[in-house]
């Protein structure tokens, strides 16, 4: 199976879907399969992917993971997990087409809580499922090699980061391999992985913050200007300071820094940049903190766009001393096989409070234009509204 397990998934998967199930339970929404890259499919490919999610459909929660996770994830109530002991992936919500093109089609529709923990195991099935069609077979021993450069830099410079490469990783079996290798060749500087599953397999600590969703899900109910705002305030209502690193780019940075008010730059330990240019947006960071009269020296900045250790190790020696610095590795450690990996996401495409109410579009706009997604009109309005 190329999900061996429900744990098979990012943290914030479960800390998201917690978050609609207790906050707004009757919520439904839509996420949707783009391909960046514009890749063409096959109709072999589907039927394997059909299968793969059959395969999918059969996993359960077990008593043993249960019982890791209420240990484990403290800042999740017991009740979430004994609900998710009930939960199976269903095979009838996801529907996948090809276009005209041969461009992948998938959509899953659902109450957000659930609909919610489909997008990171059908990334990488996708993902793996590419790799396996196309008879991709790395060289483990060159990967391995590759990998040990990164650690002795993570090493030797003190660069403290954790393992994010579930979603376009090459397969389950290389990214076991790679987390094996972390936790006993960079146990300090490697403080986590996002894989719950790893996480529990092989002791680590699982890590994680609050996705786009949560802020388009707030955007599109709510209105873009407030929609950072609430996000935070609504995250703050559900972990009670938990979880404390927030997403600034799901609306821009320079628009999260308007709503980034004194009361959750304190509540907040910082913040995950995904987009745009790293010195720039940490500039922009630092001197937002300082105008709140807030020490930045206090505050934590998480990196996570396409990074690899050479980048990491030149941000963080550029903001040493001004800021705390960390970063989310993944494609770099989970996929560097010398193949291309799968430049894939699934977003929430629309999403509604409750059945009684109307649809809406959900949109990200990115501090790279090349990870905006949503509807072309639903950009005009908001770019209007929000003076872009």
């Amino acid at each position: 199976m190329i999900i061996p397990s429900v744990l098979d998934t990012d943290l914030y998967k479960f800390s998201t879907s917690y978050a609609y199930l207790k906050l707004y339970p009757d919520a439904e929404g839509t996420f949707s399969f783009n391909d960046r890259d514009k890749t063409t499919y096959t109709p072999e490919f589907i039927q394997a992917l059909r299968d793969a999610i059959k395969d999918l459909s059969s996993l359960r929660l077990t008593p043993e993971e249960k019982a890791w996770l209420v240990k484990h994830v403290r800042y999740i109530p017991e009740m979430y997990w004994e609900w998710l002991t009930s939960f199976h992936f269903d095979p009838e919500k996801v529907q996948m087409t090809l276009d005209d093109e041969q461009h992948l089609h998938i959509d899953v529709t659902d109450k957000l809580y659930k609909v919610t923990l489909y997008e990171v195991p059908l990334l990488a099935i996708v993902a793996e499922l590419r790799n396996r069609l196309n008879g991709n077979e790395p060289n483990m021993d060159e990967v391995i090699r590759r990998l040990d450069e990164k650690i002795a830099l993570a090493n030797s410079e003190g660069l403290k980061f954790s393992e994010f490469g579930t979603r376009r990783r090459f397969s389950y079996a290389l990214h076991e391999q790679i987390v094996i290798r972390l936790k006993e060749k960079c146990p300090v500087m490697c403080v986590g992985t996002s894989n719950v599953h790893l996480a529990m397999k092989y002791d680590m600590v699982p890590c994680g913050t609050f996705p786009h969703e949560w802020i388009m899900f707030h955007a599109a109910c709510w209105g873009y200007q407030e929609a950072n705002y609430l996000g935070m305030r609504d995250w703050v209502r559900t972990y009670d300071g938990d979880l404390g690193i927030c997403l600034i780019d799901t609306l821009t940075t320079d628009v999260f820094l308007k709503n980034f008010s004194r009361k959750y730059a304190k509540l907040f330990d910082g913040v995950r940049q995904d987009s745009g240019d790293e010195y720039e947006v940490g500039n922009k960071i630092i001197a937002r903190y300082e105008e709140l009269g807030i020490d930045p020296t206090t505050k934590t900045i998480v990196f996570s766009n396409a990074l690899n250790f050479p980048k990491f190790k030149q941000i963080a020696s550029y903001f040493k001393g001004r800021v705390r610095v960390s970063a989310g590795i993944g494609t770099n450690l989970t996929n560097d096989t010398g193949f291309r990996p799968a430049n894939i996401v699934m977003k929430l495409s629309r999403c509604r409070i409750n059945q009684n109410q109307t649809w809406r579009k959900c949109i990200k706009i990115s501090d790279d234009l090349g990870k905006h997604m949503g509807d072309d009109k639903e950009f005009e309005v908001a770019k209007y509204i929000l003076g872009l």
